[in-house]
């Protein structure tokens, strides 16, 4: 897969390699995503940033940490051809504040966490969902701490109360 990363916002940090990690990381637990016809766009943007994004194009008048819009369809991403031009398999944007904040608050790495969202908006991009059921939010969590785990990043989930 072919990243193409726009920093703006966030501290000092080579964000670009940390996305192509999780990206192959991604590309591993999910093979769909291993495909070298697929580009994603990622922007570390602001709060401010997403908030608009979200708004326009969700309808949420509020800043997330990660937004995912994808651009195929996963039965289209699953039958995609060897061969070809390159694939525009979406964006993902991630904001800044929210990102830190979180990670604070988790008491990780802002590295480690905005890795972990990034997984999460690979999936997504996949056509991997957590909204629709709990079977589809345990089977897309697995697949997000199986590929934290082959970068040694710890469960972000091992602490939650079920």
């Amino acid at each position: 897969m072919e990243l193409e990363t726009d920093v703006s916002g966030w501290p000092d940090a080579d964000w670009t390699d940390i996305a192509a990690r999780a990206s192959a990381a991604a590309g591993q637990v999910e093979p769909a995503l291993a495909h070298h016809r697929l580009i994603v766009s990622i922007l570390f943007t602001t709060d401010a940033q997403v908030q608009a994004l979200n708004r326009e194009w969700r309808g949420k008048d509020k800043p997330t940490n990660v937004l995912s819009f994808p651009m195929l369809t996963r039965e289209d991403l699953i039958v995609l051809a060897p061969e070809g031009p390159p694939e525009m398999l979406g964006d993902i944007a991630l904001a800044y504040e929210t990102c830190a904040r979180e990670a604070a608050e988790k008491g990780v790495s802002l590295e480690h966490h905005a890795t972990h969202l990034l997984l999460h908006g690979f999936l997504h991009l996949a056509g991997h969902d957590h909204v629709d059921s709990d079977e589809d939010a345990e089977a897309m969590e697995a697949l997000e701490i199986a590929a934290l785990a082959k970068m040694g990043i710890a469960d972000p989930y091992r602490d939650r109360e079920l």
